[in-house]
């Protein structure tokens, strides 16, 4: 296994390992690293002195990228002491592959007022192993350690962690680690069989009500399949200290050709 997900080239570019090889198609990078590079990318331009936390991130996938370099730009569309809107740009060879709108928020004392119901999401504990090379193909998915309670078809429970680091030799957040694995929510409830269709995702969209700490992702999982082609899959996210927020991904679905 490589020692990281990327390593950094300088200017913004970044080379991808093997160890980002995706789950639809192993010879293409799994989105998700990704999606943990450009937050990385956006934190770095940022800097870390300004009292404004990233609380919104939607994620436009535009296409399929090699496991090669990739280009991570970053431009800011409204600034603002209060409320300010980035953008976060990934090209391969001059070639747009996923594109990400962040709203940073002004960080303010609101502890005399924190409220958020919890509906008895499991500990990493008390769930079963879940060992996902076996459902599914590709290195990013062999690189995590998975614990996962299924609860029926399109509903699941799961913690995630990664083994390897984001990128080579630099030091990364903890917001752009959890973003390094969300993206792999879609595949955890299954309400569809792989074997007999295709569902990847066009975009995830994030909302944050309090920034994630640690190693561990929590997923609560719910997966619907529409009757054209469409289908959705809708996660309740968490760290270790509870409820941090919510993920939605936009699926198309493709019938898988039936042997002959």
């Amino acid at each position: 296994m490589p020692p990281a997900y990327f390593s950094a080239l300088g200017n913004g570019k970044y080379r991808a390992t093997q160890a980002t090889a995706g789950a639809w198609d192993p010879n293409q990078q799994h989105i998700a690293p990704a999606m943990g590079l450009m937050t990385h990318a956006l934190e770095r331009h940022q800097g870390t002195d300004r009292p404004l936390h990233i609380t919104r991130l939607s994620f436009d996938i535009y296409g399929t990228v090699p496991i090669d370099q990739v280009e991570v730009s970053v431009s800011l569309l409204r600034p603002g002491r209060t409320i300010e809107l980035s953008q976060v740009s990934m090209t391969h060879a001059d070639r747009t592959i996923a594109v990400m709108r962040a709203w940073s928020l002004i960080d303010s004392p609101t502890e005399d007022i924190e409220h958020h119901p919890q509906e008895g999401f499991p500990a990493p504990e008390e769930c079963e192993p879940w060992h996902a090379a076996e459902i599914w193909p590709g290195e990013f998915i062999a690189s995590l350690e998975g614990r996962r309670r299924s609860l029926s078809p399109g509903r699941a429970q799961a913690w995630l962690r990664a083994e390897l680091p984001l990128i080579e030799g630099e030091r990364t957040s903890d917001l752009a680690g959890y973003l390094g694995l969300i993206d792999v929510a879609n595949g955890l409830a299954m309400a569809v069989d792989p074997s007999a269709a295709a569902y990847p995702n066009v975009d995830s969209t994030v909302s944050f009500f309090r920034q994630p700490r640690g190693e561990w992702v929590g997923l609560d999982v719910t997966a619907s399949v529409g009757p054209r082609g469409v289908g959705l899959t809708h996660s309740l996210l968490h760290d270790i200290g509870g409820p941090v927020g919510v993920l939605t991904q936009s699926l198309t679905i493709r019938r898988m050709p039936t042997a002959s």
